[in-house]
């Protein structure tokens, strides 16, 4: 009887801690940080998301088509697919927390790491994606930090949960920010080959 109670008691426990361990966990990144982790940060408008079975036919993914206005770091092609896990086929439906969802017409600041010779991933899932949004008036551009949701956001240094910031700022900033770390990362490298 003592037998069945452990076993009934690590069910119920496993049960009670699933919602819990199912959580996508992630290292907060600012926007210097993004940057140096990131091949290209774009800015541009999406055009087309298309969601397909992986070739085992296993797993759902979802292109992302982006006509680039500006590169704020990197170079490329006037339009990069940005490809990322989940979506829906045939209604049916996989989704991964924590990722940056996309909508055809948005407008967009992206961080992107390279995946490949011509696709790319968005550098720190939902971190790395700013919607773009303009005042009433339209003398200001500002970029939204995408939610990320349901993730837990962990302290590089402290590995305690850290806040997420919501704030816009206006794209100008974004964009000095991003070519600031960019000219930081590429003089540490420049120093690290000098003899």
């Amino acid at each position: 009887m003592r037998r069945y109670s452990l076993v009934v008691g690590a069910a119920l426990a496993l049960f009670l801690t699933r919602g819990q361990a199912a959580a996508t966990s992630m290292l907060y990144q600012d926007v210097a940080s993004l940057t140096q982790s990131s091949d290209a940060v774009v800015h541009g408008k999406v055009t087309k998301t298309e969601s397909r079975w992986s070739g085992d036919h296993k797993r759902i993914v979802t292109d992302v088509w982006v006509d680039v206005a500006e590169f704020l770091k990197g170079k490329g092609n006037k339009t990069v697919v940005v490809q990322q896990p989940g979506g829906e086929v045939d209604g049916i439906g996989q989704r991964v927390s924590g990722l940056a969802s996309f909508s055809e017409g948005e407008e967009v600041v992206l961080f992107l790491e390279r995946e490949g010779a011509e696709r790319y991933r968005v550098a720190g899932m939902a971190q790395g994606k700013f919607r773009v949004e303009r005042s009433s008036d339209k003398t200001a551009t500002f970029v939204v930090p995408e939610s990320v949701g349901d993730a837990e956001l962990i302290d590089p240094q402290t590995r305690q949960p850290a806040q997420a910031d919501h704030r816009p700022m206006e794209l100008s900033a974004l964009r000095a920010k991003v070519r600031a770390a960019a000219k930081v990362q590429a003089s540490e490298a420049q120093r690290r080959k000098s003899p």
